[in-house]
């Protein structure tokens, strides 16, 4: 029986099915038998948290644009559609096509946190892959791992095949390539590991003897295989003009954590918080600039029909040219009323002009965060704001 058809049985049994049953506007469907690498982006978390990651969004459309690549979606279940999925003996697939996992050429993770670990086993246990690296044969996908927490990556080291350090839009394409490569050749999985090695931003944690202190921190780091690098170099996108954004972002069917349209404004952060591990592992700084934003936002209106959106970046006030975006923004969208968000505000680079600037449409958010509960605490995290900066932000919001 297919799997649409045992869905059409069990989804009503559960909460939230629109979680899984997929063709949202603007999702992607390909003749799987013209294509040469079937990928599947997991994030480890429910469908809600992860159609709100901006990186997902840009690697499915990305990798999409391919002819010969063909990227789905899959997501943690919710345990009681786990329940139904173990009851019933169905492994994990995934929403576009349904096909299991296990059938993919790569099983690609998007590591945003550490809760999320147990969340990736648990999700390789549903698809009937083995949980160690050194378990899998030839038979089974690649299972990679990037994001954020791919900067610690030993967690995971042996559970994942290899991991992407840094910004994935130039190496993932050249993974790809050396796999055609590679499954034209019909060299066993070894091979392609010690090819896909050599490139940039790649940790394949097996070619490595990793070795601890008392306290459990690394000591020292050796490869194991010569040609095998001694230091993983992250990748960085130089051109934030030139690189890939995407404008036909999927709309989902359901309310999700963050149902508005995306536009990344820049990369990086100079504030150096030192609580902050995406302002260090993020840097350097690099902008968008405002005619190539002011375009991409258009297309992506027209493309989703989305009516607010947010400006994306680590510190949104941090942007150069923020009260010129803004006011291109708000008079293009000012007769079809789409609004315009503001996350990740600074409290010491808040301005009233531009709080009035972006109500002049609709009201919207504005969010600010006062760091810590003291003056003390604020000095510590290298967080150079005061009490005073926080209450003239509020009075004038």
């Amino acid at each position: 029986m297919e799997i649409n058809d045992i869905l059409d049985k069990l989804l009503h049994k559960v909460s939230k099915p629109t979680r899984y049953i997929g063709n949202e506007y603007n999702s992607i469907h390909k003749d799987k038998s013209v294509i040469k690498v079937h990928v599947a982006l997991a994030f480890p978390d429910i469908y809600e948290i992860g159609m709100s990651h901006l990186g997902i969004k840009i690697l499915y459309h990305l990798l999409n644009e391919q002819d010969d690549i063909y990227a789905e979606r899959v997501f943690a279940p919710w345990i009681d559609f786990e329940k139904l999925l173990r009851d019933n003996k169905i492994p994990l697939f995934s929403l576009e096509s349904k096909t299991t996992l296990k059938n993919f050429d790569f099983l690609g993770f998007s590591l945003q946190y550490e809760m999320s670990y147990t969340n990736i086993l648990n999700m390789l246990d549903l698809s009937g892959i083995p949980l160690f690296s050194k378990q899998r044969t030839d038979k089974h996908p690649f299972i990679i791992a990037g994001g954020p927490c791919a900067y610690n990556p030993e967690p995971l080291a042996e559970f994942i095949d290899f991991f992407v350090i840094g910004e994935a839009e130039e190496s993932l394409l050249e993974i790809l390539e050396a796999y055609k490569k590679f499954k034209e050749s019909g060299a066993p999985r070894q091979y392609f590991l010690e090819k896909v090695s050599e490139i940039r931003g790649v940790y394949v944690p097996s070619f490595y003897d990793v070795n601890y202190n008392e306290d459990g921190t690394v000591k020292n780091i050796y490869p194991l295989k010569r040609g095998v690098p001694s230091r993983i170099k992250k990748r960085i996108i130089k051109n934030m003009d030139e690189v890939y954004y995407p404008t036909k972002f999927i709309v989902p069917y359901m309310n999700i954590v963050h149902d508005r349209a995306v536009l990344e404004i820049f990369r990086g952060c100079s504030r150096g918080c030192r609580f902050c591990q995406a302002g260090m592992v993020y840097r350097p700084v690099r902008e968008k600039s405002v005619d190539k934003l002011e375009k991409l936002a258009g297309d992506i209106i027209d493309c989703t029909g989305y009516e607010e959106i947010s400006l994306s970046s680590l510190s949104t006030s941090d942007y150069s040219s923020l009260k010129q975006l803004a006011e291109k923004l708000t008079q293009r969208f000012r007769r079809s009323r789409v609004g315009l968000s503001l996350p990740s505000l600074r409290i010491d680079a808040f301005s009233l002009q531009l709080a009035q600037k972006v109500q002049e449409i609709k009201k919207t958010g504005l969010t600010f965060a006062p760091e810590a509960g003291t003056q003390r605490l604020r000095d510590v995290v290298n967080k150079c704001v005061t009490e005073r900066d926080l209450l003239n932000s509020v009075r004038d919001a």
